[in-house]
């Protein structure tokens, strides 16, 4: 991936420069996010050709598995090639597949990040993102460990997952936001305050489901339309999309297809006019 006249690169807090169209590593797991998938070497392999293919930003969790996620990543490409950036999450936990539940006491968190270290065996983690902010827990209280991980040197950076902009604005007063990662793609547009927060304050944006696109790739939907123009998939178009609606977007589509992965890192190389992206945002008006 190279420079564009569409910005294919971010720098995150201002210093991790990363390629903006990254790997989500979640489904490389079994049904439900739960367990090991049923190849674990496909899984390996998937995250060696993601890096191959010039992929340098990953998102993962400690939930996700849990924990299968962080060994495999380990397993596939420790140790790391310089510029690879590992984002993980934690803070939500799992009792089951499909099964998510917050826990955000400080404790808890600290034990999360130190586990979250030695499964990927790092001894600092790039950028550790609050996977949810618990409602049970006062906020500060969980800002403030994470203030207290990073000044101790085991995260460089914070982000925080499914948040409004008050809960951002108030987490900034706290520390340091290096990223936000909240639902967000051509059909879902839920967040677009949090994104114009977002791009105001140069925060990484990180589009979770970023390729659900629904009837905007049926047949008679423009996407559809768009993606036989171009010569490209839908899910192409939708990620040329999410790369031309802000520069700081670092959408994270995933996949536990080789093929697939490959098809969606040429979204990079796809430049949407600006005809065909105002015209695709026209349904979003109705959705």
């Amino acid at each position: 991936m190279t420079e564009t006249a569409h910005n294919l690169t971010f720098k995150i807090a201002g210093e991790l420069e990363v390629n903006r169209l990254g790997f989500g590593a979640m489904r490389l797991t079994g049904e439900g996010v739960w367990g090991e998938p049923r190849d674990p070497e496909n899984a390996r392999q998937v995250l060696k050709r993601a890096v191959e293919l010039g992929i340098n930003f990953i998102d993962t969790a400690d939930a996700y598995g849990p924990g299968t996620s962080e060994k495999q990543i380990a397993e596939a490409l420790h140790p790391y090639a310089q510029g690879l950036v590992i984002a993980t999450k934690g803070g939500n936990t799992r009792q089951g597949p499909g099964k998510w539940a917050p826990v955000g006491r400080p404790e808890y968190l600290r034990q999360a990040v130190e586990l979250s270290l030695r499964r990927l065996k790092l001894e600092q983690i790039d950028l550790w993102q609050l996977h949810r902010i618990d409602p049970k827990v006062p906020e500060d209280e969980q800002f403030g460990v994470l203030k207290e991980l990073q000044q101790e040197g085991k995260i460089r950076h914070v982000g925080l997952s499914e948040v409004t902009v008050d809960q951002l604005d108030r987490a900034r007063q706290v520390l340091p936001i290096a990223t936000v990662q909240n639902l967000y793609n051509l059909s879902n547009r839920q967040s677009e305050a949090v994104l114009n927060y977002a791009e105001q304050h140069d925060i990484g944006f990180i589009p979770w489901f970023p390729l659900a696109v629904g009837q905007l790739a049926q047949p008679s939907g423009p996407l559809h339309t768009l993606a036989q123009k171009h010569q490209a998939t839908p899910a192409q178009v939708a990620l040329a999309w999410l790369l031309k609606r802000s520069r700081v977007i670092l959408p994270i589509p995933g996949t536990s297809s080789i093929q697939h992965l490959e098809e969606n890192s040429q979204a990079a190389q796809l430049h949407l006019s600006e005809e065909d992206f105002q015209w695709l945002n026209q349904p979003l008006q109705t959705v």
